[in-house]
């Protein structure tokens, strides 16, 4: 008998107002530099122009979350934030995440979905390129840091 995948206890909703306190931890806990504020998950939460979705393995478990952007007029869907617990990591906590996000796009009609990824960050680069993504070009000192980032997308059906 094999035990059952990691992801099959993981459920992604749409984030809330009571999860403020889990996001803003989880952001500072994940990102060095180029943190969204309280202010600004407050203003995705009731946006028309993004959704901000949240992973848990019950009510009361954050293990995850991630904020997508849609523009008007724009069949192309930008993941801007992806982040997952440390003790998480590995999970399948990402993947449902992302598969949630490309759900939400497809259902917005979108095309395609972008992202962006920081030159050093390996295991999200091989995350996403296991996911269907493919590097469509290089952003020079993108990051608040100076760092370098990759942009990828990967075209939904």
């Amino acid at each position: 008998m094999h035990p059952p995948p990691a992801t099959a206890n993981v459920r992604v909703r749409r984030a809330e107002s009571s999860d403020l306190d889990d996001l803003v931890m989880l952001e500072e806990r994940t990102f060095d530099s180029d943190r969204m504020s309280r202010a600004q998950y407050r203003r995705h939460l009731d946006s028309d122009s993004a959704l901000v979705l949240v992973a848990s393995a019950n009510h009361r478990n954050f293990l995850g979350t991630a904020v997508v952007f849609f523009r008007k007029r724009s069949r192309v869907a930008r993941l801007y934030s992806l982040a997952t617990q440390p003790e998480t990591r590995g999970k399948g906590v990402g993947t449902a995440l992302v598969e949630a996000v490309e759900a939400a796009a497809r259902q917005r009609r979108c095309r395609a979905l972008r992202l962006e990824v920081r030159t050093d960050n390996h295991g999200a680069i091989r995350h996403y390129e296991r996911l269907g993504y493919r590097r469509i070009g290089p952003l020079e000192q993108y990051y608040q840091d100076g760092a370098h980032g990759w942009r990828y997308e990967k075209l939904l059906d």
